[in-house]
């Protein structure tokens, strides 16, 4: 009988949440070169303290993710280690332990709602069912972030205990959970709130984009998913403002990432 690890393996490679990913080589290498010009749009929220070049990039990300180390591969999709995404996934949960223990509060926030809004309600229900407080701070503050349309104005929403973005005007509905954003604004602005309300700040935030680099940044313990063609993470985890960054397609069907979050919330011994 499969072991759960190996459960999760064998779900991660026929999903292709990990091994050969849909995310294609020319973006990841296209965006590594424009961390390494320090393009705010790449940063997300990141203000790295050394000098990452292109090089040092790839041999990070071959070294955290899996993928190909040669410069000369230039072509194809990504491959992500499946067993560096269980590690990752495995660090993870044991701070998610660790948290639910003290019974600490926790931020939850997705700059991917239509990917991973599930996902990160699994572990707000959890945390929560332990004794944790899910902060919702800033509930339908205004948050004006920079796109390739201009500046937009977006509200800052929760779903589930999960924070995210929507267009002005815009209703919950399943086609339509919430904007697709790197931005590391939400997250500055919900921490901001947090140190004016009554409950406080987190101890841990658990998000992607610019929620994890954000926060990471601002020096509040940070947690979560990362694709392959997202430095930023990866290189805010080995200068230690990233606490666990996890190597994954964060592209995939939403109820593809179900069994990620049992297998953590089992790990964690958070399971309902």
């Amino acid at each position: 009988m499969p072991t759960p690890r190996d459960a999760l393996r064998a779900h991660l490679l026929a999903t292709r949440i990990a091994g050969c990913v849909a995310t294609p080589r020319e973006r990841s290498l296209t965006r590594y070169r424009r961390f390494a010009a320090r393009d705010p749009g790449v940063l997300i929220g990141l203000e790295p303290e050394y000098d990452w070049r292109f090089g040092d990039l790839l041999r990070l990300m071959a070294q955290r993710c899996g993928v190909s180390a040669d410069s000369k591969d230039t072509s194809g999709q990504d491959v992500i280690d499946p067993e560096r995404t269980i590690v990752a996934l495995d660090a993870f949960a044991d701070r998610l332990a660790k948290v639910a223990a003290a019974r600490a509060p926790v931020l939850i926030g997705t700059g991917h709602p239509h990917r991973l809004l599930g996902f990160y309600a699994g572990l707000a229900a959890g945390l929560s069912a332990a004794g944790c407080d899910v902060l919702t701070p800033a509930q339908g503050r205004s948050v004006d972030i920079t796109t390739r349309f201009g500046v937009r104005t977006y509200n800052l929403d929760y779903v589930r205990g999960v924070a995210l973005v929507r267009e002005p005007g815009a209703r919950p509905s399943a086609s339509e959970p919430g904007a697709h954003t790197h931005s590391p604004l939400p997250v500055r602005v919900a921490l901001a709130a947090a140190a004016e309300g009554e409950q406080g700040l987190p101890a841990l935030v658990i998000g992607d984009h610019g929620w994890l680099c954000g926060a990471g940044q601002l020096g509040f313990e940070a947690i979560g998913p990362a694709d392959s063609d997202d430095p930023a993470p990866f290189v805010g985890q080995a200068e230690g403002q990233v606490s666990v960054a996890v190597p994954l397609d964060d592209t995939v069907r939403s109820d593809y990432y179900r069994p990620l979050t049992r297998y953590v919330l089992n790990r964690a011994c958070l399971s309902q």
